[in-house]
């Protein structure tokens, strides 16, 4: 049977496909892009006639629509592997929860059973002459996803691009059971940082830009000061850059474009920019759409960690919410608010300490504006609020960077990692953290200047 004969007969509509879904059963959305639009609104029309029907995804750049039916706790949960500021709202409302993990196991967890998945419902390419349906920018688990599902439903978007891998980027139509073709929306799209740095991005960027050689290795994280650094870097006169990223954010677009990326240096994946996925702009989405140099890839690959210390010069760029005098960073909680997830940000902290020449830094503000009061608090904190959760642990950390400084807390006592820390907070809060340290025995008074 020819590819088209087979994509006829399974070709269905939206409304159709979900009532595949049961009660109780536990639905898979993919992640970011790979979230389907048409799909979930179907079954957000059967909201009624279900009960507990447990969906898993994360990084949602829109609201699904089965958040919005009445009293949709009742009938659905959302159980995101990293959240999106939409997904944060949804705790709140006692639909969303956090699915804790390493993201570098995320597919391991679906091929030993860790998550079931009896109905995948994900958004894909158009199906290409070889019978296969492309993931676009999303490689993360999402063939695990597929491989896995009991029940197969694809989700065709005309504009989604066509995302080179080296291998788990694609799923061929026999593995399918479904196909449903939806109204082509606009892919959706994070942030480019269109506008123009802070001054406090940009102090950050002067001081961790210097650190990155010719030849260098990057990985960068989510955020205005991975994106200011990204964009200093696109300015800069440095050579032969290489890319091995978690995510792929328009930032590298910036550096490709400015000539400072060739991956030549490289020891595999020679000329190519490796991601586990992407989401920007519209910008980002068309240069990686048929682009050869760009390579998507599980999550498994691109957040190994002995694959990572590899990489000579491997640079890793993420942030943090809140660090205290130990050296402990929190990157996905404020107390017990959640706020993201864990992603592989320990993974590369790893990876880049054991590369040859290889520098993990923790870059983050000194300070946060209360927005309700106006009233400033310090990022740094003698102990991390009750509640939060370790991202980075002390023993681990490499480079802690704010506007006031860089501090390599490798081989630091508890404290001279004290001393070296305040010494990155505000001045307003140092002599309060100063106090604090003393009370917790990690202050030599000999320190103080």
């Amino acid at each position: 049977m020819d590819f088209q004969t087979q994509y006829q007969q399974k070709l269905t509509t939206a409304d159709e496909a979900v009532k595949v879904i049961k009660s109780g059963d536990w639905v898979d959305y993919g992640f970011c892009v790979s979230t389907p639009v048409a799909l979930d609104a179907a079954l957000a029309r059967r909201a009624n006639e279900l009960t507990d029907v447990n969906i898993h995804g994360g990084i949602v750049l829109s609201r699904p629509a089965i958040a919005d039916v009445p009293d949709a706790a009742s009938h659905f949960s959302w159980n995101s592997v990293h959240m999106s500021g939409i997904e944060r709202k949804m705790i709140s409302e006692g639909l969303a929860y956090y699915v804790p993990i390493r993201y570098s196991e995320l597919p391991g967890y679906y091929r030993n059973g860790g998550i079931t998945v009896d109905v995948a419902m994900i958004q894909v390419a158009p199906m290409d002459e070889h019978g296969y349906f492309n993931f676009g920018p999303t490689g993360s688990h999402i063939k695990m996803v597929c491989e896995h599902a009991k029940v197969l439903i694809v989700e065709v978007n005309q504009n989604m691009p066509v995302c080179h891998g080296g291998y788990d980027n694609c799923v061929h139509i026999d593995r399918v059971d479904m196909i449903v073709e939806g109204d082509n929306p606009p892919i959706g799209q994070m942030g480019g940082g269109s506008a123009a740095p802070s001054e406090v991005d940009l102090a950050i960027a002067n001081l961790v830009v210097p650190e990155i050689p010719n030849g260098a290795c990057l990985q960068l994280g989510i955020g205005s000061v991975p994106g200011t650094i990204g964009k200093m870097i696109a300015e800069s006169d440095l050579k032969d850059l290489g890319v091995h990223t978690e995510m792929y954010v328009d930032a590298f677009v910036d550096m490709a474009e400015a000539g400072r990326i060739t991956g030549a240096f490289k020891p595999f994946d020679r000329g190519r920019q490796v991601y586990a996925f992407a989401a920007g702009t519209q910008k980002l989405y068309d240069y990686l759409n048929n682009n050869p140099e760009c390579c998507c890839v599980p999550v498994d690959y691109a957040n190994d960690i002995a694959r990572i210390s590899q990489i000579d010069n491997f640079i890793s760029i993420n942030g943090a919410v809140d660090i205290d005098l130990y050296g402990q960073v929190s990157s996905e909680s404020s107390g017990t608010r959640h706020i993201s997830g864990s992603g592989g940000q320990q993974d590369f902290v790893l990876g880049a300490y054991l590369s040859k020449g290889g520098k993990s830094f923790i870059c983050c503000s000194a300070t946060v504006k209360d927005k309700k009061t106006g009233e400033l608090h310090s990022r740094i904190r003698p102990t991390l609020v009750t509640g939060s959760v370790v991202t980075a642990t002390r023993t681990n950390l490499h480079w802690l960077v704010t506007e006031y400084g860089k501090f390599n807390v490798k081989g630091k006592s508890t404290w001279e990692r004290a001393e070296g820390i305040i010494g990155l907070a505000h001045p307003q809060f140092r002599d309060e953290l100063i106090a604090e340290a003393e009370k917790m025995h990690i202050w030599r008074r000999s320190n103080k200047r």
